[in-house]
């Protein structure tokens, strides 16, 4: 077997090299990580012939080649376990070591170091680094809170670093996206490295109809930035070490834990640097999630988010429908022709664009213009199902054009909080599910503007479901009180002559936690987190339209009624305390100052 082929199979990209004809020098790596070669080196043994890395999995695979290792076996054992030596002291890595001879396709295969105890008598033909990296990398872990500190960790880095909040975020996801696709950077210059992220992105945006734009914003708004060129290679290195080892052994999107995990980050960082805006409101995971169920997204599912910021609702969508999936054929369909997204701001356009990246494609069907001016390209990608979360107090070049020339003088944002953005989507898209988190207000406004949409969209469409929401679930983002309304796009609510289910779901199972923001409780006697059994029972009520005491209700309504479950459930007075009475007073102050009543 010749070199050229064992590079190929085990995956050149994963081919790290210092020196001339592709071979790693110990002595040399030693120097440049500052550590003491002569302390570990093992007779003569320098230099490598082959080494392979995935820095991620924290994973090398070592390979040592041979005419023929049956002679002199003894001494070529001793010699790849000298190198197998010096790499777990260099780096700390996982390691495959393997004897390779290039006049047969014969190889001997250990891990971590050479013995009796460590032979993989079992692997007898040389295969892909992925394979090896399955055989003994350590598990991916699955623990949400350790991914929640080590985000604040990161973002307490890069806030020492002088990146600012509004860059943060998207400099991390277009690291990531990089690391994903095997940026290398060692020993390499800031302006080096950033030509690397460059290309990377460029191949990956190599077939997207709106690459340029979504180039030129990751290019001149986050590699071209002032501060990131001016980043020291040492700061950066680190920036890419960390996430390397913090952040991407907890994602791996291969399975269906690594992407909750990988939204889990990118939601959760996202809020970090959102802390200057409290109007912004990036919606938590499990909602996401759980908004997705409620209007059964899958395979088939053609859905928009018309908002789509950075894209959590999108990459939600995207994993639910590839869940579903049965064929490679099926899963490029949703890729894609299934997943639609317009996002009018700039930065946020940046942010799903990288979010959308690293969870596999799926962004051409993300576009940077506001809804108002896509009306024909919404209708012609026959949109069955809707997720939105729509600013609630948007500005005058953010509104429909249409609705602005209505309102009184001196109004500045909003009057709608939100609704006229619904409405417009509902008209536009015609038949299908709507799922779209609003302000409380939204739900039991009986005045002006908000009372106009409630009604209009009682005229055309029907009013299926409202969820009230946690108190501080934008938290440590936006404070508003939210709420959940599902709608049956098309059917009249009148006419449908179906009363609407009310969830009273306050009660998530998160708690706040000082420097994390909202945390899963975690059962310390089963290691289990409290959101599938709530996410469980909250499903189960709305399918089955079940009115529970303390949880739900279902009662007919018209636009001039409170759509929320509090004006129509019976409450559970076993359960109440004094603290239930505090929150509800603090959430009644709260609602009163927003609406300025007070």
């Amino acid at each position: 077997m010749i070199r050229t082929e064992i590079i190929n199979t085990i995956g050149r990209q994963f081919l790290t090299t210092n020196i001339e004809n592709d071979e790693y020098s110990y002595p040399k790596a030693f120097t440049a990580a500052h550590k003491d070669f002569a302390a570990v080196k093992i007779g003569s043994h320098q230099n490598l012939d082959i080494r392979f890395v995935d820095k991620h999995a924290r994973v090398a695979v070592l390979v040592e080649t041979k005419q023929n290792f049956d002679t002199s076996y003894d001494k070529n054992k001793k010699q790849l376990n000298a190198y197998m030596a010096y790499e777990k002291v260099l780096t700390g890595y996982a390691i495959i070591g393997i004897l390779a001879n290039t006049n047969d396709d014969r190889i001997r295969v250990w891990r971590d170091c050479v013995s009796d105890d460590t032979f993989l008598k079992d692997l007898t033909a040389l295969t892909s680094f992925a394979d090896y990296r399955n055989i003994i990398a350590p598990a991916r872990v699955n623990n949400k809170e350790q991914v929640i500190k080590n985000t604040y960790k990161l973002n307490e880095t890069l806030h020492g670093m002088g990146i600012s909040e509004t860059l943060r975020s998207q400099f991390v996801g277009t690291c990531i996206l990089a690391l994903k696709n095997h940026l290398k950077y060692e020993g390499l210059s800031t302006t080096q490295i950033l030509s690397g992220i460059y290309d990377v992105l460029s191949d990956l945006l190599h077939n997207d109809l709106n690459r340029a734009d979504k180039l030129s914003i990751l290019h001149t708004k986050v590699l071209q930035d002032q501060k990131i060129r001016q980043l020291d290679a040492k700061d950066i290195t680190q920036v890419l070490d960390d996430i390397s080892k913090d952040i991407m052994p907890y994602i791996n999107e291969e399975t269906a834990k690594g992407q909750d995990l990988l939204n889990l980050f990118f939601t959760t960082f996202n809020k970090y640097v959102g802390k200057a805006d409290k109007n912004q409101a990036f919606t938590p995971d499990h909602i996401v999630s759980f908004m997705c169920d409620v209007i059964g997204i899958n395979h088939t599912s053609r859905v928009l988010d018309p908002c789509c910021g950075s894209g959590a609702f999108l990459v939600r969508a995207m994993t639910n429908a590839l869940n579903d999936c049965q064929t490679e054929n099926e899963r490029n369909e949703v890729k894609q022709q299934h997943i639609y997204g317009i996002e009018a701001e700039e930065k946020a356009f940046g942010l799903s664009t990288t979010n959308m990246l690293i969870h596999g494609d799926g962004n051409s069907n993300v576009v940077m213009k506001s809804c108002f001016d896509l009306k024909q390209w919404i209708k012609e990608a026959h949109i069955d199902r809707v997720l939105m979360n729509p600013p609630y107090n948007a500005q005058k070049p953010f509104c429909q054009p249409s609705y602005v020339a209505q309102w009184k003088r001196d109004c500045k944002e909003d009057p709608s909080k939100g609704l006229h953005y619904l409405y417009y989507i509902a008209e536009t898209v015609g038949t299908g599910k709507l799922a779209v988190l609003l302000p409380m207000q939204c739900a039991i406004g009986d005045k002006g503007d908000i009372k106009k949409f409630k009604e209009l969209m009682m005229q055309h469409h029907r009013l299926d479901a409202v969820f009230s929401l946690p108190a501080e679930m934008f938290y440590p983002g936006a404070s508003v009180v939210a709420c959940c309304m599902i709608w049956e796009l098309g059917i009249r609510h009148e006419s449908a002559n179906i009363p609407t289910f009310f969830g009273y779901f306050k009660e998530d199972g998160f708690t706040k936690r000082k420097n994390l923001g909202r945390v899963e409780r975690i059962d310390p006697k089963t290691g289990e987190g409290a959101w599938k059994a709530i996410h469980d029972k909250w499903l189960h009520l709305y399918q089955t339209r079940t009115a529970e005491v303390g949880l739900s209700a279902v009662q007919k309504v018209s636009y001039d009624d409170e759509w929320c479950a509090e004006a129509y459930m019976e409450t559970d007075y076993n359960t109440l305390s004094e603290k239930d009475f505090i929150q509800k007073l603090v959430d009644y102050s709260a609602f009163l100052v927003q609406n300025e009543e007070v």
